[in-house]
């Protein structure tokens, strides 16, 4: 982790959690909600992983009903 990071997780944890709640709404306005996470990445890969490896189901194999 970055330094200035660090101090940021430093400080979020010494604050009461009413106080956690304001400033993650505070710093949700200055995530775009349309980026990709590490997570995203993470789950495509592992899904074309499994795609190249023919361990999906054809949408039409799928029983909807």
């Amino acid at each position: 982790m970055s330094p200035i990071r660090n101090q940021l997780v430093e400080m979020i944890d010494c604050l009461p959690e009413q106080e956690q709640v304001l400033v993650f709404e505070i710093v949700k306005r200055f995530v775009p909600d349309d980026v990709a996470t590490p997570d995203d990445f993470r789950a495509i890969q592992e899904a074309r992983e499994e795609y190249a490896q023919g361990e999906t189901v054809n949408h039409n194999d799928i029983n909807w009903n």
